[in-house]
């Protein structure tokens, strides 16, 4: 039975990280703030492990070991709240997975159309028209 979707940290569509694979620490936030910055435990780092992920393909960790190395972190100490920290930095993990999943398209070499080299063309008259026009005036008798 698959778990709840609450329960899983969703990537991608084909990429679904349960949330108990994940490691949390949690750490006093740095800077001023007096003695709730320096009692709370507020700022958040999320740590996955691609090389020992049973949820990942083989591919998949493939790619991610490969662009992101066998450990993907994610740090959050921008807001008071350890809640809204925990939520910032598994939105970070998850930005930072799916970006190394991402595979790009290759590039398709296209021609210019037959309008576009008209216009080309056309510019670089004009343009050589105004450099002509620019010469000295011939001497008027």
């Amino acid at each position: 039975m698959p778990a709840p979707e609450a329960q899983v940290l969703r990537v991608t569509r084909s990429c679904a990280v349960p949330l108990d694979e994940l490691t949390w620490r949690f750490t006093t936030s740095s800077g001023p703030g007096g003695q709730h910055a320096n009692r709370s435990r507020t700022a958040v780092e999320v740590s996955f492990d691609v090389a020992g992920s049973p949820s990942l393909g083989p591919r998949q960790r493939a790619r991610l070991l490969e662009r992101l190395g066998p450990v993907v972190t994610a740090r959050s100490s921008d807001e008071r709240s350890q809640h809204r920290n925990r939520e910032l930095a598994l939105d970070r993990l998850r930005r930072r997975l799916a970006d190394g999943l991402a595979v790009e398209r290759p590039r398709v070499a296209t021609a210019p159309t037959a309008g576009a080299r008209r216009r080309r063309l056309e510019a670089k008259r004009m343009r050589g028209e105004v450099k002509r026009l620019r010469g000295r005036p011939e001497p008027t008798d």
